[in-house]
């Protein structure tokens, strides 16, 4: 059993420091937060003061709340709290000499057993355990987070040889469950695996490019989608990281590596043009200035690229490649093209997959190490391995041979063994083949699929069984989309659990979305067509589905992440309970498409906020209509919360990888536990009296909520549904009453064609029409 972390602090209120001080208040860890005393400055602790601040103002923490877990001090009166911290991260400024002094003072005060961990990129453990005491060094690890540290998923990992194993395990699953983090434990070695490669690639892309004589969008746009790198390309990323890093970092590089080091060949620290960008403070988007910049002239503002010649700025140009109109995202095809793209393209991609070859056995353990820091640290699609099997390694080990260039070992291996990866079991450092690390993550409905647990399923979702008696639904649609086949299999969903289950789970191993509704094609196909009748039977099958899995017996829960939006939302509605990813974006939009929620979205909320009022159904609409007017979307789950979108007792899971283990966990714990029936669910409503009055409301707050006349059309047939419809105010209805509204007002909006075109234009356009 690894220890809880209960009090976390952190010294350093930099980017860097107040981002993973916000995060361990997102994960509900109380975390003190040092840096330096400024003279002449009315508080103290103004530093963390402020870094607190660009953290509420720049999205660090998941709800305003969290800003109450993380408590301001400075390095002269508050080090005595060293003492009562279970995990103290540094996160200052990257000189050595600087670590080691305050290395000395944490050790004085510190709890024995605590855990101290630097946030360096740069510096070797070796180094800074140097002259250090025994047990500090047995506690002592790097964590190394990157920047947004809410944002980015990867940490690095890296012990050193009198770090103690308990230490690193417990480290590990702080960073993965407390912080929500893809480890990777790393070697003590420069730069560690995300930077050693990456910052090797950025040099390599920068020189190589001013080489062959490409522009700025020239070499961005080449980077960007062949190599499944963000559209930033080389150019817009270094003015995004900042120039200035490169004496910082890549000159840290350049003191640490060996001198036989392929690094040295493109050594960028010693580059005239980024030597004299620094000299003139061009160093990026924060000055400005960089490989980028945008000019205002007169009343226009034009954008404006570097010339890798001159240095002189011009007018921002299109990248006209030829190789690239041929190749499309064929990386392999493009590197074979004659032109200077083809040729930069082959050069980035050969000396990239070279070197990390060459450092791989140095690094890490096995080439998915490397693959997976690249993926989540550079925000690459694939890996440098990973990109070489996809272009072919017997083909970049054949043209490096022609090329009279060395081939590396572990390229060679992999050449001769079909690949650096095979059925998912990539190579280790040795050139053997090794198994997956299925130890990154938590049970996924992959899992299911290797071990052929399907149970049923069709085109567009499946059942499977995922151990220990649990069934788990999976939409498998584009970014899951319900349609009718779905709707098909949440209606026999209850007769498999039945058959030899004893709990249903709603989860996908989808990159982004849970769910982002129903089909708005079906809609869209349904009111043009002026099949109303259709549109009810759609309508109505899904929400009997949905109340069937809410009124069964058995447990049913829901593992909702990313997109849970309209129907995707109401399916996690309709569980008796959630484990949610705390990133988790979950909205009841409708009112963008010009209708309401009709699977039960509209019912639901009314139940839960007529619970949150006391059992006053009228303030519960109130607050439910609210919800349903604006149409937000959650940037977290704890906002989820706050909206009624998830229950206060529902789970909030940090790491995505961990929701569907979680969500499995609750389900058997809920089979164990005796579960009364559910009371059937009614509301005393005040009919068309109190919709009046709801409509009212909105009317005094239309400015602020900027409604336009449909909005206000829409929030009418709402109100009209949380209110129970044309019946006596004091009336008791039952929650198949308020469905029943649900469908009637759904298809009579539908009907309108200011409805149709908002339907139609958010299924061509991806974004809400204001008409």
């Amino acid at each position: 059993m690894i220890q809880q972390i209960s009090r976390a602090l952190v010294i350093g209120a930099g980017n860097m420091g107040a981002g993973i001080a916000a995060q361990l208040a997102n994960a509900g860890v109380q975390t003190v937060l040092l840096d330096r005393v400024l003279s002449g400055e009315s508080s103290r602790n103004c530093l963390a003061e402020r870094a607190i601040e660009r953290q509420m103002g720049g999205g660090g923490f998941m709800h305003p709340d969290r800003t109450r877990l993380v408590q301001p001090g400075n390095m002269e009166d508050d080090l005595e709290q060293l003492a009562l911290a279970d995990w103290i991260i540094e996160a200052v400024y990257e000189d050595l000499d600087v670590k080691r002094s305050l290395y000395a003072e944490i050790e004085k005060r510190r709890r024995p057993g605590s855990i101290v961990s630097s946030n360096t990129s740069t510096i070797p453990l070796a180094h800074l355990v140097e002259g250090l005491g025994e047990s500090f060094a047995r506690d002592f690890v790097i964590t190394h987070f990157f920047n947004p540290p809410r944002v980015m998923k990867l940490v690095e990992l890296v012990s050193g040889r009198a770090t103690a194993k308990e230490t690193v395990d417990r480290a590990d699953a702080w960073c993965a469950k407390v912080m929500g983090k893809t480890v990777v434990r790393c070697r003590d070695t420069p730069g560690f695996i995300a930077n050693r490669v990456g910052n090797y690639w950025m040099s390599v892309a920068v020189l190589e490019a001013k080489r062959l004589g490409l522009t700025v969008e020239q070499a961005d746009v080449v980077m960007s989608a062949p190599f499944g790198i963000p559209r930033t390309g080389i150019f817009g990323l270094f003015d995004y990281v900042g120039i200035n890093l490169v004496p910082l970092v890549w000159g840290s590089f350049m003191k640490s590596l060996a001198a036989s080091d392929p690094h040295r060949r493109h050594d960028i620290t010693r580059d005239k043009l980024i030597l004299g960008m620094l000299a003139q403070g061009l160093t990026g988007r924060n000055a400005g200035s960089g490989f980028y910049r945008t000019r205002q002239e007169g009343a226009n503002k034009m954008r404006e690229a570097m010339d890798l010649g001159t240095g002189a700025y011009r007018p921002l140009e299109p990248a006209r490649l030829t190789s690239l109109d041929v190749a499309g995202r064929d990386l392999r095809k493009l590197c074979e093209q004659g032109d200077a793209a083809g040729h930069y393209a082959w050069s980035v991609l050969s000396h990239t997959v070279s070197y990390a070859a060459e450092v791989g056995p140095e690094i890490a353990d096995d080439v998915e190490s490397i693959d997976v820091a690249m993926r989540l640290g550079y925000n690459w699609a694939a890996g440098p391995f990973e990109l070489a099997d996809r272009v072919g390694c017997e083909w970049i080990r054949d043209r490096l041979s022609q090329e009279g260039r060395a081939v590396p070992a572990l390229l060679g291996q992999a050449a001769a063994a079909g690949g650096f990866y095979q059925e998912g079991r990539p190579l280790d450092g040795a050139g053997q083949r090794t198994a997956a690390n299925a130890g990154r993550g938590g049970f996924s409905i992959g899992c299911a699929k290797r071990s052929s647990g399907k149970v049923a399923g069709n085109g567009s979702a499946s059942l499977w069984g995922v151990g220990e008696g649990i069934l788990a639904l999976e939409v498998h649609t584009k970014m899951n989309a319900c349609n009718e086949q779905v709707v098909d299999l949440l209606e026999a969903a209850p007769r498999h659990v039945q058959a030899g289950f004893r709990a249903l789970i709603l989860a996908n191993d989808h990159a982004r979305a849970f769910s982002v509704g129903a089909d708005l094609g079906h809609f869209v196909a349904y009111a043009k067509a002026a099949d109303w009748p259709g549109m009810i039977r759609f309508v109505t099958r899904g929400q009997a589905a949905l109340l069937a899995l809410r009124r069964a017996a058995f447990p049913v829960v829901g593992a909702p992440f990313g997109l849970a939006l309209g129907g995707g939302c109401e399916l996690q509605l309709s569980c008796h309970a959630s484990v949610a990813h705390a990133e988790l974006n979950a909205g009841l939009p409708e009112v963008k498409v010009g209708i309401l929620p009709g699977w039960g979205g509209c019912t639901r909320l009314l139940e839960r906020w007529t619970e949150r009022c006391g059992g006053d159904a009228f303030l519960g609409a109130k607050n439910a209509l609210e919800v349903l007017v604006d149409g937000k979307v959650t940037s977290s789950a704890l906002q989820a919360v706050d909206r009624a979108l998830l229950r206060p007792s529902d789970r909030i899971v940090m790491n995505r990888d961990f929701v569907i283990t979680e969500a499995r966990s609750l389900a058997v714990a809920m089979c164990e536990a005796p579960r009364p029936p559910k009371a059937a669910v009614e509301f005393k409503v005040k009919g068309t009296a109190g919709a009046d009055a709801l409509i009212a409301h909105l009317q005094e707050m239309r400015a602020d909520l900027d409604l336009n006349e449909h909005d206000l059309t829409i929030a009418r047939a709402m109100a009209e549904v949380l209110t129970g419809g044309a019946v006596p105010p004091g009336t008791v209805v039952g929650e198949e009453h308020i469905l029943a509204l649900e469908v009637e007002r759904m298809v009579a909006l539908s009907r309108m064609p200011q409805s149709l075109a908002r339907m139609e234009h958010m299924l061509t356009t991806g974004r809400p029409l204001r008409n």
